[in-house]
């Protein structure tokens, strides 16, 4: 059992890079600074790495990390800490994957809230080890949260891009698949990409020259606009991603909802209980943002409530699993994978990655 653990660790030190990456989206305002120089492996021995006994179950653990996916979270979390859930809960919540990760692989957490693509990564690299996976996605927990924001009325369309330039954070990470993706699609050629390390500096571009175009993720977008009323949303990557992909069923994805198989196949259901209870606070958050916004400044996702109730709406919050998840999360792993293989850990998942 060590030596899988060993090999699930090195699979971990393989894919850090594209991580951090991704981790990058799910920061938000109000949260700490990510350290990208430091992976958090560097103290980190091997030998040291043995899974949890999960024979008895007094709680479950539940890893996510700071941004939109852990909003849908939250009411789950004010129940769980006035004990009114059906089961005992324990949440931790991380501001970068590197932090977070190494929980999911030694077995010290049963679910974790994730980067879609992330993920993907986990899956393979650990089957590329030789190592039966212990990955399964159980659920969708968050659909796109990426916003075109200008105070430029003349962009109103991809095709309004053409000659433009637009700033962004992370060559070679999510947001830039899917913006290259669309771009492709709809023959957008002439665009010149800004890089930038975080999405703040983009919002202070935003802030200094209304007439810039900035991608950004929630709740950076709503707060750009907030802070400089020049600035809106000129385009919803939900709406684009459906228009170039008709009928396919596929979404543009941000978080999904993982478990250890082997906690699913020993615990089936108190993680049906659990997916339950997240559905369930995911509809709350939706359908009460005022009420959710003072639990996701008091979780720390969100600095300021007005900030958060403006978010919520476009953090496009959503429970998907079964078939639905299935069919969502692998057309949109697909694009990413005809991007750069490298992004969903070299392969796309099979059948057994997808709980149903």
């Amino acid at each position: 059992m060590k030596k899988k653990w060993i090999l699930l660790f090195m699979a971990f030190t393989l894919m850090l890079t594209l991580l951090i990456g991704c981790a990058k989206t799910e920061t938000e305002q109000g949260a700490a600074k990510e350290d990208t120089e430091n992976t958090g492996t560097e103290n980190l021995e091997t030998e040291d790495i043995e899974t949890v006994d999960t024979d008895t179950v007094d709680k479950v653990v539940v890893a996510s990390l700071k941004g939109p996916t852990s909003m849908g979270l939250v009411a789950l979390m004010d129940k769980a800490e006035k004990n009114e859930t059906e089961t005992s809960y324990e949440f931790v919540m991380e501001t970068a994957a590197d932090a977070l990760l190494p929980m999911v692989l030694k077995g010290e957490v049963d679910i974790a809230l994730v980067p879609a693509n992330v993920a993907s990564v986990l899956y393979n690299k650990t089957l590329a080890m030789d190592v039966e996976s212990d990955i399964v996605v159980i659920d969708i927990n968050t659909l796109g949260v990426l916003y075109l924001v200008t105070g430029n009325g003349a962009v109103s369309t991809m095709k309004d891009l053409e000659g433009k330039t637009i700033y962004l954070t992370g060559k070679g990470t999510t947001p830039d698949y899917v913006l290259n993706y669309l771009l492709t699609e709809n023959q957008v050629e002439d665009v010149t990409l800004e890089y930038k390390s975080e999405a703040a500096e983009v919002a202070a571009i935003l802030k200094e020259n209304p007439e810039a175009i900035g991608l950004l993720p929630q709740p950076f977008a709503t707060a750009a606009c907030m802070q400089n009323e020049s600035l809106s949303v000129a385009l919803d990557f939900n709406k684009e991603w459906a228009a170039v992909q008709g009928e396919s069923g596929s979404s543009l994805v941000t978080g999904v909802t993982i478990a250890r198989k082997t906690f699913v196949e020993e615990h089936s259901e108190l993680v049906k209980q659990f997916m339950t209870e997240h559905r369930e606070s995911i509809e709350y958050v939706n359908a009460n943002p005022k009420e959710a916004a003072a639990l996701v400044v008091k979780a720390g996702i969100v600095e300021k409530e007005p900030i958060a109730e403006k978010a919520i709406p476009g953090c496009n919050l959503a429970y998907l699993d079964g078939a639905d998840m299935k069919q969502a999360l692998s057309g949109y792993l697909e694009v990413l994978y005809n991007q750069n293989p490298d992004s969903v850990g070299g392969a796309l998942p099979d059948n057994e990655f997808y709980y149903e």
